[in-house]
């Protein structure tokens, strides 16, 4: 048997990221280390942001995460690291996997887009997601291909790359989409037969810059711990470390429910 704490994981970005980006009221100094320190979780997902951290700087931040079980990091970082709509960071990250065991996989951030003038939908096609998945699975441990997929994507003919990726992460991009999340997350269970899933949920409404309330994210939390038990979900993901020194009353509330609920054994259907 685990913990339920041991299924939860935090979004990490470097400190900062999200000042001059999403409205926030003031400015964070958070890191992704104390992120997870503060929430209370074992798990950190590291994504570059505005291309930041660069592989150079990548070791630096993954001694920081000694302490934690798993990390995962982004090989494709958000959609303004604009480096890996041509290049991956998929060699850093295998690299750095060496170096530090409790790295786990690589996520892609911002895969799937909506379709252009040349009717492509992704920052990369399936021939190449399937090197990446062989590099991963033939590392000395192998690792994981991770993916994010928003319910905005779900009309997108994404199942043929979800194929080639490990764990999908669910997300719903707007707060008030929430009240679809079940028939939504249905729809994702149908496009990744046979894959683990994760539920992303947002600590804050990134979609208009403002607070998400502590009640969206009471329903969401509930939703993610009865699919955690039924075995719907492998975890929770909350989004972001570099907002939970801010204060808000949806991250303190969910710092308090998984204080609450992270030591219970995970009761499994």
């Amino acid at each position: 048997m685990s913990a339920v704490r041991d299924h939860f994981w935090v979004w990490g970005h470097e400190a900062g990221s999200h000042d001059t980006v999403y409205n926030l009221y003031r400015g964070s100094r958070m890191t992704p280390a104390e992120g997870a320190y503060y929430l209370g979780v074992p798990n950190l997902i590291m994504v570059c942001f505005g291309g930041k951290p660069e592989p150079a700087q990548f070791d630096l931040y993954a001694r920081s995460f000694t302490p934690l079980k798993r990390v995962v990091w982004s090989i494709i970082g958000d959609s303004s690291s604009t480096r890996n709509n041509a290049q991956s960071d998929l060699e850093a990250v295998l690299a750095l996997a060496e170096e530090f065991p409790n790295i786990t996989g690589a996520i892609m951030d911002d895969f799937f887009h909506p379709l252009d003038a040349r009717g492509v939908f992704s920052r990369m096609g399936v021939p190449r997601l399937a090197e990446f998945r062989a590099h991963l699975h033939a590392a000395p441990r192998p690792l994981d291909l991770w993916v994010v997929l928003y319910d905005h994507d779900l009309d997108l003919p994404v199942q043929a790359h979800l194929a080639q990726c490990d764990i999908v992460t669910f997300w719903t991009w707007k707060p008030e989409n929430l009240a679809k999340l079940e028939e939504h997350f249905a729809r994702a269970e149908a496009l990744t037969p046979g894959k683990r899933r994760m539920l992303g949920c947002y600590l804050f409404d990134f979609s208009a810059g403002k607070e998400i309330t502590a009640a969206q994210m009471e329903a969401q939390c509930a939703l993610g711990l009865r699919w955690l038990e039924e075995g719907r979900i492998d975890g929770m993901i909350f989004l972001a470390t570099c907002i939970c020194d801010l204060n808000y009353p949806a991250v303190e509330w969910t710092r308090e429910w998984i204080a609450a609920v992270g030591d219970r054994e995970l009761a499994r259907a």
